[in-house]
């Protein structure tokens, strides 16, 4: 089972947020990293179709050892469970789903997002070289209607990862409907951001500070400590 401390851990709280934003009769797909613990905050009777690119439908997550087949995992390599009704399939035609229409929502890390809704998750340059890591992140965002970013608010350094404009390479161009970060979730429309909660200890000048883009404050915003 997850710890308690685990279930502080910031990527934790993202990923509890995210999974608040998904609804019954969804297929989610879940990418790498932050995304896919989503599937351990989902209830079994949440009706949550979970996709992972690698080719499977309606998976869950792996909380006990007892449940752990090394054979079954998602796009990250770590162990998923398939209880009666999920489906197995090779890559291509899980891609093909991808690309079709087939996905309702896609939750995607990124190493940026900006007030357009870019998203910029496949590449960042280290020592004047790019290392890049494009997987199906492209095919994701031309194929799904609502992409939700899941990722932390700054850098290691401190700096803003939520941007006026992306400077890395874009996976894609306005696809992002949602930001959700450990201290905040955005909205995202063509007029820009609009926070719509902070889900931390964070104030509002806070997330300010922390935030490189512009936003407007909802009139209904949230705050909800951590």
């Amino acid at each position: 089972m997850l710890s308690p401390a685990s279930l502080a851990a910031p990527k934790h709280r993202i990923a509890a947020r995210c999974a608040q934003e998904l609804h019954a009769g969804e297929v989610v797909n879940l990418g790498l990293g932050i995304p896919t613990l989503t599937a351990h905050y989902l209830d079994a009777d949440a009706g949550v179709i979970l996709h992972t690119e690698n080719g499977a439908f309606g998976f869950a997550g792996a909380l006990r050892l007892a449940d752990i087949d090394s054979d079954a995992t998602n796009a990250g390599t770590e162990p998923i469970v398939l209880p009666p009704g999920a489906a197995l399939m090779d890559l291509a035609t899980s891609l093909g789903a991808m690309r079709n229409g087939y996905l309702d929502v896609t939750i995607l890390g990124a190493l940026q997002v900006d007030a357009l809704g870019n998203l910029a998750n496949w590449a960042c340059e280290r020592d004047g070289k790019w290392w890049p890591g494009i997987g199906g992140a492209m095919d994701l965002c031309h194929g799904t209607p609502k992409v939700i970013a899941a990722l932390s608010h700054t850098d290691k350094h401190g700096r803003s990862k939520i941007l006026p404009r992306c400077t890395l390479p874009l996976t894609g161009r306005g696809c992002v409907k949602i930001i959700v970060t450990e201290h905040a979730v955005f909205d995202v429309a063509e007029s820009g951001l609009t926070l719509r909660e902070i889900i931390s200890h964070a104030t509002l000048d806070d997330v300010r500070a922390m935030t490189a883009a512009p936003f407007a404050v909802s009139r209904e915003l949230r705050t909800l400590a951590a």
